[in-house]
């Protein structure tokens, strides 16, 4: 499996993601935009994973990597391949797709609980309650054609699905306690006292169930994707309730 990551943070690597991608011999390659924004050819790939970072995807004057990194994620899916985006990820594949992208009424960091959106068809569904991890300011608008997947008190558009291939959580599933440690460590300055935003001791202090939790519903993610067997058994309403569409 042709895996390319599209990593725009150093510390803000796969997580639990490294972990499904070794169980498939994927042979993986990287966009590094802190180091080298070179690009590959996105037709012969399995599959893109465009990872998290602290910078807006609307920053495109003073990185204009990102321009070609939209056109990157749009010719991706263009050509059938599975893509996922996490957090930015997500953020970018929505404006590849036309979307807006704008502040959220207020930043969402920390363990706070996500509701599954009723959908139709064969769309992934996610758990109906799931506690997953964020850390995020901004939000985007559903992109045109769009399933809405997941929302959460703080933020409505949390996860979408474009077409069969393409799926955007504005959440961590592959969050570790080494990964939400990098990101006190490296973004700490952003947790000032909200009704959304948690200290560093209510973020590290999660028990190792809720990470067991998170990091099976991205495999249940990851499996959808690439069409994969999965015992995932919230990944579909029954047959009855669908109808036909783009997914």
């Amino acid at each position: 499996m042709k895996t390319h990551v599209l990593q725009h943070a150093w510390f803000e690597g796969l997580g639990s993601i490294a972990t499904w991608l070794a169980a498939q011999n994927a042979a993986l390659s990287y966009s590094r935009f802190f180091e080298n924004p070179a690009l590959p050819e996105p037709h012969d790939l399995d599959l893109v994973i465009a990872m998290g970072g602290p910078m807006s995807v609307n920053d495109e004057a003073a990185l204009p990597w990102l321009h070609d990194e939209k056109r990157f994620i749009r010719e991706a899916i263009s050509h059938g391949v599975p893509v996922l985006g996490v957090c930015l990820g997500a953020q970018l594949i929505a404006s590849a797709l036309g979307a807006r992208i704008f502040p959220n009424r207020q930043k969402e960091i920390g363990w706070f609980p996500l509701e599954a959106v009723p959908s139709v068809g064969d769309a992934f569904r996610f758990p109906d309650k799931l506690t997953a991890f964020h850390w995020h300011g901004e939000t985007y608008d559903l992109p045109p054609d769009a399933v809405h997947l997941a929302r959460s008190a703080a933020c409505e558009n949390q996860a979408f699905q474009f077409g069969r291939r393409t799926i955007g959580l504005q959440f961590h599933l592959e969050t570790s306690p080494a990964v939400v440690r990098a990101f006190a460590e490296n973004c700490g300055n952003e947790l000032h006292p909200a009704p959304f935003t948690q200290s560093e001791a209510e973020l590290t202090a999660a028990p190792a169930s809720r990470y067991t939790e998170n990091n099976a519903v991205m495999t249940c993610v990851l499996d959808y994707l690439t069409a994969k067997q999965s015992a995932c058994r919230f990944q579909a309403f029954p047959e009855s309730t669908a109808r036909s569409g783009s997914i």
